[in-house]
């Protein structure tokens, strides 16, 4: 039996046990923190995709596993043996990089048998492994090519030759198809996936790539800030998101303000409509998600459960992507069906298509100090706020307000604080927006301004929208 395929049936014996195990794992650099109290478990022979924007941590927590980087707090084990201190080239890990780095003055033979050579393996053995390594990753014929004579693609199959021929215990991989063209990147994805099948070994995957993320992976850790959102199946991240970044950031959705009635009935856009979702109280403000290909489109009849405007209408290939007006709010529809723009419709959903997730949070919530009846000290600044009756000055309070009662200003000398806009999440007919204060504490806002991501702005807060609230045991 050949070290792979042996590799391949331990693999499948085991497969059930975790090769990794990232506990409470939290990393800082000075004031800021990169990863919050992160708790992951991968499975032997897994393939798991670590998704997430730009700065949410992904790669971090790659490099602590990867031992280029150095856990603040936390424990990382990999098959049982704590290895948060130990250096790179004694962990059982091999990393493939999105800038390949491969030594230019090598041929391809030489590059992959690096690794080897510095573990003074016999030379015998080193041609085996090299050849089986370039079998693998379909580059039998290449051995004797210098590396600069190769396209992207074919040098990132070197930079994963190189790794596997070290037959490491689990491949870390830091968005290694990032710099390939669009049809490389596609078909490298696939090639991937047959590796991955064909080694059974640990995969790790680092991507911003959605897409690339649900095509490969069969579990999907997404992050946002230094923190894990939701840990599922593509299936499951994809149809059951956990919360409102997840079901932005994964595909396309319609995501809207409802309130839940009761089990099994929900009301958004002014109308009720059935659903399945249990459990969530009633009279109860949640977010509802609709994804754009469970909304069925068709010329106004007695069916639709809205009716509005077609807006927009772009082919896309395979369908139409259309934005339909219903009554104020603005639905994105895919569909084989065609409408024309100025086209009146009618939208339908079925139950089963609609899926309610509970609010994160319900208004702005800080902690602040009273400093007189009329003036409260939160988010690093002194508020006016509504006429206090009943506590002391220097009472430590509770301060609420209103997502839509906050005022950003294009001049950041026009606001009481300032700070940068981080997150906008389009929710039918307005925007919810993630402001980055300049205290280091998030503030929402509900505008039906537009805004863009990293834009910075004053922020203002009128009196009348300041509640305080007293701090009870």
């Amino acid at each position: 039996m050949c070290t792979f395929a042996a590799q391949t049936f331990s693999m499948n014996m085991q497969e059930d046990k975790s090769i990794i195990e990232v506990s409470h794992v939290s990393k800082f650099f000075g004031d800021k923190t990169a990863l919050d109290d992160v708790t992951l478990n991968v499975k032997k022979g897994e393939f798991v995709t670590i998704l997430g924007p730009s700065g949410c941590g992904k790669t971090t927590l790659l490099r602590l596993i990867a031992g280029f980087q150095t856990a603040s707090e936390g424990e990382i084990r990999i098959s049982g043996k704590e290895i948060t201190q130990t250096p790179p080239h004694k962990r059982p890990v091999n990393t493939v990089f999105q800038k390949y780095a491969l030594f230019p003055h090598l041929n391809v033979y030489d590059n992959i048998a690096f690794g080897l050579k510095l573990k003074k393996t016999p030379k015998q053995t080193i041609g085996k492994k090299v050849k089986a390594a370039l079998k693998m990753v379909g580059m039998t014929d290449y051995e004797y090519r210098d590396v600069d004579s190769l396209s992207g693609g074919q040098q990132q199959r070197v930079a994963i030759a190189r790794a596997i021929v070290n037959e490491p215990e689990v491949l870390l991989l830091d968005e290694p198809l990032a710099a390939l063209d669009l049809k490389m990147r596609k078909d490298m994805q696939m090639e991937l996936k047959e590796m991955h099948k064909s080694l059974g070994i640990t995969f790790v995957y680092v991507t911003h790539d959605q897409e690339e993320a649900l095509t490969l992976s069969d579990t999907i850790v997404v992050m946002s800030e230094g923190k894990i959102q939701q840990i599922g199946t593509p299936i499951d991240i994809y149809n059951e998101p956990i919360n409102s970044f997840v079901a932005d950031f994964i595909g396309e959705s319609n995501i809207l303000n409802g309130t839940m009635i009761h089990d099994k009935l929900v009301r958004f856009c002014g109308t009720e409509f059935e659903c399945v979702d249990e459990g969530f109280g009633e009279n109860t403000p949640v977010d509802v998600v609709i994804r754009p290909e469970d909304l069925y489109i068709f010329p106004v009849s007695e069916m639709a459960q809205l009716t509005g405007v077609v807006q927009t209408s772009i082919f896309k290939g395979v369908h139409y992507e259309m934005t339909v007006l219903c009554g104020g709010y603005e639905f994105l529809v895919q569909d084989y069906h065609h409408f024309e723009v100025g086209a009146e419709v009618g939208l339908l959903v079925k139950p089963f298509d609609i899926h309610i997730m509970k609010k994160e949070r319900v208004c702005n919530t800080f902690e602040g100090k009273l400093q007189d009846a009329t003036h409260v000290e939160f988010l690093g600044c002194t508020f006016e706020c509504a006429s206090v009756e009943g506590l002391e000055s220097g009472t430590d309070v509770k301060v609420e307000v209103d997502f839509d009662k906050v005022i950003l200003q294009d001049n950041e000398e026009d606001g009481t604080l300032t700070g940068e806009v981080k997150f906008i999440l389009y929710k039918g007919d307005h925007y919810h927006l993630t402001v980055w204060s300049d205290w280091d504490e998030n503030v929402f806002v509900d505008t039906n301004d537009v805004w863009d991501d990293g834009d910075r702005v004053g922020i203002t807060i009128p009196p009348d929208a300041i509640r305080v609230i007293k701090i009870t045991d």
